[in-house]
This record gives C-alpha cells, structure tokens and sequence, in this order.
C-alpha cells in the first residue's frame, strides 16, 4: 500500500509586549515581556499551524483565524491548533511528527522544552516523542538578537489516515 505523505513549513514572528504573558508552544513562561498579538500570541503554535495548514495548501493561519474577529481575540492558540488539527483530519490526514525552532535571546526555555512537546501532543492526540521542540538565539543579531521579539519555524510531516 503506498503511503500519502504531505509536508508543511511554518513561520511567525511576534514582538515583546509589557502587558501580555508569554505564552510558547501552550506554556506560560515566566518572563518580563510577552507577545503582542490579537491571540495569546503563541508565536510556536501559530507557526506549527501554518505548517499543517500549509501541507493541504489549505492557507494560513490568517485565513482561518483572522486577526480582525473579535471570536479571535485573546483565544488561547491551543484552540487554534485543535482547529487547524480538525481541518487536516477533516481531509483525511494526521500530524506524523513536528520539528520546530524558536529563535530568541532570552529567556532561555530548556526547563519548558518537554511541557511544550507535552502541551501540543496533547491537543493533537499524538506521542510527545512525534514533537521537536528546539530553541536558539540569533548570536545578537537582528530583531531577535536585540530582544525585540520571538521568531518561530516549524515543519510538520502529515501522513493519510489509514481507512
């Protein structure tokens, strides 16, 4: 039986905001600064849901989840992702396994690295060992380097559901 593989990539970037909690990968992370955005601003699971989302060619994240709609507002993103999870699964599809990076300079995320992978297998129903959750700085260079903000890649493997 031959096996239907598609691939997604995934990018997002936020600022750092006084006011807001910094949320990563569905986690709160104690930090000074948190993400502006119309959502919590989760900048790891925007980018993971723009890469399952892009894997169908279904769009983006801003299609299905508009930065304009007040339904949106504040929403915490694991509910975006559990959305983005039933459009894939509503074409026949599940995630196989994420490979992600988060790009920043501080705070430093190790101790919240496995709560991260825990958080997002469980919106997605799948083993946290499916998920790679990494994170770097950009050597001071750039918006990340000057603690401007965070930036997000991630790449996810779907795989067709078997029948």
């Amino acid at each position: 039986m031959k096996q239907d593989y598609r691939i997604g990539f995934g990018f997002d970037v936020h600022r750092f905001s006084r006011d807001r909690l910094l949320v990563l990968g569905g986690v709160v992370i104690p930090y000074e600064f948190g993400l502006d955005g119309h959502s919590d601003a989760d900048v790891l699971l925007h980018a993971i849901c723009d890469a399952m989302l892009g894997a169908l060619a279904l769009g983006d994240i801003g299609k299905h989840f508009p930065n304009t709609s007040q339904e949106f507002k504040n929403i915490d993103s694991k509910i975006l992702l559990a959305k983005s999870n039933d459009l894939i699964n509503g074409k026949g599809y599940i995630v196989n396994n994420i490979d992600s990076t988060l790009v920043l300079e501080l705070p430093r995320l190790s101790p919240y690295i496995s709560l991260m992978q825990n958080e997002i297998a469980s919106v997605l129903k799948i083993e946290p060992d499916r998920i790679s959750v990494k994170a770097t700085t950009s050597e001071r260079l750039g918006f990340t380097g000057r603690k401007e903000g965070i930036a997000a890649f991630a790449t996810v493997l779907l795989t067709r559901k078997e029948s």
